[in-house]
């Protein structure tokens, strides 16, 4: 059947929960993903492999901020597979180390920048200096870039995340993050308040200039990270005041969140976003496209698989997203995708035929 829709109209359409010709789908490839395949793909890029794939394309653009510093700054330093982020202030200096992963081409943190309670005050001064504008030269970029991918694909970007999920992430770790927010909440949440206050200011700049037509918070919730009530205090009023400029403006906002959604559905439906993106089904995630449909009934659900069921076959991998579609009660505002990255491991071939067979799945209203 030929398709009736763009790319991009058919993401719209969904993200909005409006009628489709047939189900969008697209595959999370990253920069791990080409060099772990057959000779035939190795030395594609990307976006040659999305069109082998036949992918409904999502493409990510420059958010156009640049922050602006009077009393601090901020160094990067990069090595071969090490980045450091230092941060100078009248408190002293912290930094932020980076350890580059080969394999998955992805950093992960080794040394965080709070590591004690001096260190939030640290932060907080470098987050009270920051001023936020738009980066003019990259906006006039991001327009021409935007032009040359017409139709072809959705195009995204991300003003950032919420203070508790980057504190967790980026600032002071798991643990450490935890325990200091337990034994010094006035001052964690006064770094708190600082970083929404930069937040929101990334937010509007994007909201008013940057022609992407979805905006993300790159959240990366679950409750393995932070608990349901945790997410109730901070993140659902942190993000809430984010979905309603997002909404305000007339722009379609999209949370990244690809971990344990379960237990905070009822908590996320009340949140005036467009749609939830990386929504994982167990076994790596514990919520079905049916739990996110049934309390969530006027968000768009951007996902439904996990990374164990793509490393199966293409029969396999099959029956199990047929058996979750068929279960909703109908599909409108559903994209299929792989949820989180799409493991190395699993072929193009595969990615293909899944495709294949997802555009000719019957579209219910």
């Amino acid at each position: 059947m030929k398709d009736k829709m763009t790319p991009k109209e058919r993401w719209l359409a969904a993200i909005r929960m409006q009628p489709l010709d047939r189900l969008p789908f697209w595959p999370k490839l990253d920069g791990a993903y080409p060099k772990a395949q057959e000779e035939r793909f190795k030395g594609m890029d990307i976006e040659k492999i999305h069109e082998f794939i036949g992918s409904d394309r999502h493409i990510w653009i420059n958010s156009c901020i640049k922050e602006k510093r009077s009393r601090t700054s901020v160094e990067h330093v990069k090595g071969d597979n090490e980045t450091r982020t230092v941060f100078k202030s009248k408190y002293g200096q912290t930094e932020l180390v980076c350890v580059l992963d080969e394999t998955s081409s992805s950093r992960h943190p080794v040394k965080f920048p709070v590591e004690s309670p001096d260190d939030i005050l640290h932060m907080i001064e470098m987050y009270e200096d920051i001023s936020v504008e738009l980066d003019v030269q990259e906006h006039e970029k991001t327009k021409t870039r935007v032009k040359e991918i017409g139709p072809n694909a959705v195009t995204s970007t991300s003003f950032g995340e919420s203070p508790l999920m980057y504190w967790i992430e980026w600032m002071a770790g798991v643990e450490n993050g935890h325990y200091l927010l337990a034994d010094q909440p006035e001052k964690v949440e006064c770094l708190f308040n600082a970083m929404q206050k930069v937040l929101i200011a990334r937010e509007k700049i994007v909201c008013e200039h940057n022609p992407a037509d979805l905006i993300y918070l790159t959240e990366n919730t679950s409750t393995t990270l932070i608990s349901p009530d945790q997410y109730r205090t901070y993140c659902s009023k942190q993000v809430g005041e984010c979905a309603k400029i997002a909404k305000a403006t007339d722009r379609n906002m999209v949370l990244h969140m690809c971990g344990h959604l379960k237990d905070i559905l009822p908590d996320l439906a009340k949140i005036p976003v467009r749609a939830f993106e990386a929504f994982t089904a167990p076994t790596l995630g514990n919520t079905t496209l049916l739990d996110g449909r049934t309390n969530c009934p006027d968000k768009c659900l951007i996902g439904g698989t996990n990374a164990m069921l793509w490393l199966k076959k293409p029969d396999e991998i099959i029956k199990e997203i047929k058996q979750r579609l068929d279960e909703l009660p109908h599909t409108r505002g559903i994209v299929v995708t792989s949820a989180g990255v799409m493991p190395p491991l699993c072929k193009p071939e595969t990615i293909k035929e899944v495709c294949e067979w997802v555009k000719t799945y019957p579209v219910r209203s």
